[in-house]
């Protein structure tokens, strides 16, 4: 490995292996750094400037956390159901897709599925107002992970937007985030691509 702490190249192309091993090596600790980003990412969002609800975009994740947690959900549907509007602050108009990628190589595929989707199948309580489609999810009536959605989104993400509900601070939450974020990113057991747990 290279003594310097910056690689030799300018372009890509040009690296060497040593180039690469040391910005492998350099990159572990921001890489462990990542739950700290995105527990910040969550308390930026109890800002009330997205106006309009009854409560912040981080006490909506904090509730539906809660209630998965309260419905006996695994480790992987509470972090996502904490996580899935994530995104809303750097990517609006499509933050469903943008929060899937944050949490894809640390949860099961059933759950990234699910997060990555919402957003559609939301619209199926409000779309209508809007003069859209509010059965547009049905176009994955066929996907294993269709269900899972449905339940997500009736369950857990459009019952919770209640200012009087009994709602876990993120402080609560934020070992979960850790040990999902410790995880061996893209592991197969963990990922399990094709299997569908459900919500319980």
């Amino acid at each position: 490995m290279s003594d310097t702490q910056t690689v030799s190249f300018t372009q890509m192309k040009d690296g060497t292996k040593e180039d690469y091993e040391l910005l492998d090596e350099l990159e572990k600790p921001y890489i462990a750094l990542a739950p700290d980003r995105i527990l910040e990412e969550l308390r930026k969002q109890d800002d009330p400037a997205h106006k309009g609800y009854k409560i912040t975009r981080a006490q909506h994740g904090l509730q539906a956390a809660t209630r998965a947690e309260e419905d006996g959900a695994d480790i992987d549907w509470i972090v996502g159901a904490l996580l899935h509007d994530v995104g809303d602050g750097l990517a609006p108009r499509n933050h469903d897709r943008f929060s899937a990628e944050v949490i894809r190589p640390y949860v099961r595929w059933e759950v990234a599925w699910t997060v990555e989707h919402h957003g559609i199948f939301q619209s199926f309580y409000y779309g209508h107002h809007y003069g859209w489609d509010r059965n547009a999810r049905d176009r994955f009536k066929a996907h294993p992970c269709f269900q899972s959605c449905a339940d997500f989104c009736e369950r857990w993400d459009q019952s919770s937007f209640d200012p009087d509900y009994p709602t876990k601070p993120l402080e609560h939450f934020e070992p979960l985030v850790r040990e999902v974020f410790a995880r061996k990113a893209y592991d197969p057991e963990v990922i399990r691509e094709g299997v569908v747990v459900g919500l319980p």
